[in-house]
C-alpha cells in the first residue's frame, strides 16, 4: 500500500473519511498472518482502516448507486434516500413490496442475505482476538481495540434494529466453527454487550483534538452511545410486549449527551440560509469550520469522489426520484410557532391565519423556514437551474408529475436539501467532492431533550431553550415578532390534526410536549435517514397507514399543467398532465401516491401495516443451514402474501 495515499485518505478534520474505499480492499484478510502481521502500530491502523468507509458512508462513493442499507431496499446515498422507506417521501414507480406488506422471506445467504450477513463482524472479531499480540504499550492497544469495539457496536445495533435477537459472536468464525450453529442471543443480552462495547470505546478512544487526524475519538463514541441507548430505551418503553425495562439505556443516553452538551454549536454562518447551506459543502476541508459536525465524510479532489450530486439533481434524482409527502409538509409549524390548524376537529378545523391553504405551493409560505430549505418552491434552487447556471432569468421549470416516470417528483413537492446547484460538481460524475454529515450536534440536542423527557416526564424551560428553541432560532424563527414561535413548557400549541393522527394510529397517548419533541426531530432531520428508526422505536409503524398524498391539484394547478406552458424564459415550463392517466386525485383533489399499486393491500395510496414488520425475516436458507435459528414471529404466516 502507498502510505502517502493512506494518510491522505484519512486526512480529514472533524472526523471525516475519504470517499473511495478501493484501497482498503488491497489488504484482504487472508494476507495478514499471525506470524508476521501483528507487530506494529501501523498494522493496527492498516487493518482497522477498512471499517471506516463501511460504516461512515456519507453519500456513497464512485457511482453512488450501491445498496448501502440492508435490508431496506434503498439504493444510493443513505442520507438522501433513506427516507423513501418512511412516511416522509414517495418514490417514483410502485411502492416497495415491503411497504405494501407483500414481503416474502428472502432465500439467500452471504451477500444475498438481505442484512443477515456477518463478514464485517467476522473481520472485527478477527482483530479483537489478535491485536494483543503486537508488542505495544497497553494504552496503545486499548486505543485501537476501542475503534474495533466502536464498529462492533454499530454493526450489532443495526442487526438488532432489523432482526431483534441475533447471535452474539466474540470470535472470528471458520467453516468448522461451532458458533456457526448458534441460537439467537436474546435481545437483552445483545444490547448489554453492545453497551459494554460502547463504554470501552468511550473509555479508551482519545479525547477530541488528541487523536490522529481522521481517526475516531471519544466524542464520536459518546454520540453513537447516545443514539443507540436512546433507541433501545425508547424501544423497550413503547414495545411493552418485550417486557424489558429501558431505564438503564435512557440513563446511559443521558450520560453520553451530558458529555457532549456545550462542546459543539449549531452552524449559523450563512444567516437565514444556514440550514440549507450546511448540506452543500464540498472538498476535503468542507467541515473544518463547521462547529456542528461531530462526524462527517469528505472527498478528496481527483482521488476519492462520489457521483451523488449528479444523480440527485439531474432530472430530480434519476437514481431514485422522489417527492415529499403532504404528511411531512403538514408537520411544519407556521412562522408563529403554531400548526396550520389551531383548533376544531377534522372537517371543521380552525385555520391558522398565517396558513394560506393548498394550491400553487402557497402552503409553503409563512412556515418554519426549514420547510423551504428542504422542499423548494418552483423558481428556487434547482428549478431555476439550466445549463449549469442558477439564475432566475432562466425561468421556472415546474416539478414533473407522473407516478411512474423517471424524473418525476410524484407529489409535486421537490426536495432540495443536499442539492448544491453546482455545475462543476454535477459534471464531475464519480469525482464529485460533496461532503456529508453523519453525526451532528443538532441530533445530540434533540436526543438530550427526548431522553430527559422520557426519564422525567417533562423538560425544564432551560432544557427546551438549549435544544428545541436553539434549533428554531438557527432556522430563522423570529421570537420577537412571534413570541409563540418559542416553545414554552406548559404552553405547547394545540394541534388537533396531529393529535388526532396519534390517537387513531398509536396505542398510547402522546403528550403535547413529547409531540413537539417528535415534530422537531421529523422536520430537522427530514432526508437524513432518521425517520424509519424513529417509527420503529416509538412503536409507530402504523403511521405508515396515514394516506400518502401529494399537493392539491386544484383548477389553477390543472391549468398550469395543461400543456400550454412550454417556454421556460417566459413564465416557465410545465409538462402536460392528464388526470386519470398521469395523476390520480382523491375526493379533495390531492394527488394520490402509488395509485396503481400491484399489491392488493395498498388501496388508494393507503399502505397497510402489520406489527410483525417491526422486525425483518431471517433468510430461509440461513435457517435451513442452522436448525437452531428460529424465524421472527409473523413472517412464516405472511410469506407469499400479495
Amino acid at each position: 500500500m502507498n502510505i502517502r495515499k493512506y494518510i491522505a485518505a484519512l486526512g480529514l478534520v472533524t472526523m471525516m473519511v475519504g470517499c473511495n474505499d478501493d484501497f482498503m480492499e488491497r489488504y484482504p484478510l487472508d494476507v495478514p498472518t499471525d506470524m508476521t502481521f501483528w507487530t506494529s502500530e501501523g498494522d493496527m491502523k492498516l487493518y482497522l482502516n477498512r471499517f471506516y468507509p463501511i460504516y461512515i458512508i456519507g453519500h456513497g462513493d464512485g457511482w453512488a448507486d450501491k445498496k448501502y442499507i440492508y435490508p431496506l431496499p434503498i439504493t444510493g446515498s443513505p442520507l438522501a434516500y433513506g427516507d423513501v422507506f418512511s412516511d416522509n417521501c414517495i418514490r417514483t414507480g410502485n411502492e416497495f413490496t415491503e411497504l405494501a406488506d407483500a414481503k416474502k422471506i428472502p432465500t439467500g445467504t452471504g451477500a444475498d442475505a438481505n442484512g443477515w450477513e456477518w463478514s464485517n463482524l467476522r473481520n472485527i472479531n478477527f482483530f479483537l482476538t489478535r491485536y494483543q499480540r503486537a508488542d505495544l504499550p497497553q494504552a496503545t492497544l486499548d486505543k485501537y481495540a476501542a475503534e474495533a469495539y466502536f464498529f462492533k457496536a454499530w454493526e450489532y445495533y443495526e442487526k438488532v434494529l432489523y432482526f431483534g435477537d441475533v447471535p452474539w459472536m466474540t470470535t472470528d468464525l471458520n467453516v468448522d466453527s461451532e458458533e456457526l450453529y448458534m441460537k439467537r442471543t436474546p435481545r437483552a443480552e445483545v444490547m448489554d454487550s453492545i453497551l459494554l462495547c460502547l463504554n470501552k470505546a468511550v473509555a479508551h478512544l482519545p479525547i477530541k483534538g488528541k487523536e490522529e487526524k481522521g481517526r475516531l475519538n471519544k466524542d464520536v463514541a459518546n454520540f453513537l452511545k447516545a443514539r443507540i441507548c436512546l433507541f433501545e430505551g425508547t424501544y423497550r418503553k413503547y414495545h411493552n410486549e418485550l417486557k424489558l425495562d429501558g431505564t438503564k439505556f435512557l440513563q446511559e443516553c443521558e450520560t453520553a449527551c451530558n458529555a457532549l452538551m456545550g462542546k459543539y454549536s449549531l452552524y449559523n454562518k450563512d444567516g437565514e440560509n444556514s440550514y440549507y447551506k450546511m448540506f452543500t459543502a464540498k472538498g476535503a476541508t468542507a467541515h473544518d469550520n463547521n462547529p456542528e459536525v461531530i462526524l462527517g465524510r469528505t472527498c478528496i479532489k481527483d482521488e476519492y469522489g462520489t457521483s451523488f450530486q449528479r444523480y440527485y439533481g439531474q432530472n430530480n434524482s434519476n437514481r431514485q426520484a422522489m417527492g415529499a409527502t403532504r404528511g411531512l409538509i403538514e408537520e411544519y409549524l407556521c412562522v408563529d410557532g403554531r400548526p396550520i390548524y389551531t383548533g376544531g376537529s377534522e372537517g371543521n378545523y380552525e385555520i391558522n391565519p398565517l396558513f394560506k391553504g393548498y394550491g400553487m405551493w402557497k402552503e409553503l409560505d409563512n412556515r418554519d423556514p426549514r420547510l423551504t430549505q428542504t422542499v423548494c418552491r418552483p423558481g428556487e434552487y434547482i428549478t431555476i437551474y439550466l445549463s449549469g447556471v442558477v439564475d432566475p432569468a432562466n425561468g421556472i421549470e415546474y416539478p414533473a408529475l407522473n407516478y411512474n416516470t423517471s424524473g418525476s417528483t410524484v407529489t409535486g413537492y421537490r426536495f432540495i436539501k443536499h442539492w448544491m446547484g453546482d455545475k462543476e460538481e454535477e459534471d464531475a460524475t464519480i469525482k464529485g467532492i460533496q461532503a456529508a454529515i453523519e453525526f451532528r450536534y443538532a441530533e445530540l440536542l434533540l436526543m438530550y431533550a427526548e431522553v430527559k423527557y422520557e426519564l422525567y416526564g417533562t423538560l425544564s424551560q432551560v432544557d427546551v431553550d438549549l435544544t428545541i428553541n436553539a434549533l428554531r432560532k438557527r432556522a430563522g424563527f423570529d421570537f420577537a415578532k412571534y413570541p409563540t414561535a418559542k416553545l414554552v413548557v406548559g404552553q405547547e400549541p394545540i394541534d388537533p390534526r396531529l393529535d388526532r393522527i396519534y390517537t387513531d394510529k398509536l396505542d398510547y397517548t402522546v403528550a403535547p410536549l413529547l409531540r413537539e419533541i417528535r415534530r422537531e426531530r421529523r422536520v430537522e432531520f427530514a432526508l437524513e435517514n432518521q425517520r424509519y428508526a424513529d417509527l420503529m422505536r416509538w412503536k409507530a409503524g402504523n403511521l405508515l397507514t396515514v394516506p400518502l398524498r401529494g399537493m392539491k391539484f386544484d383548477t389553477e394547478m390543472q391549468k398550469l399543467y395543461d400543456g400550454s406552458h412550454k417556454d421556460r424564459k417566459n413564465g416557465g415550463v410545465a409538462a402536460k398532465v392528464t388526470i386519470g392517466k398521469d395523476v390520480f386525485l382523491d375526493d379533495e383533489n390531492f394527488l394520490i401516491c402509488y395509485p396503481k399499486s400491484p399489491y392488493k393491500k395498498t388501496i388508494k395510496g393507503v399502505l397497510p401495516w402489520s406489527d410483525y414488520r417491526y422486525l425483518w425475516p431471517i433468510p430461509a436458507e440461513e435457517i435451513r443451514l442452522n436448525s437452531n435459528l428460529t424465524q421472527n414471529p409473523g413472517w412464516l404466516e405472511a410469506d407469499g402474501e400479495k
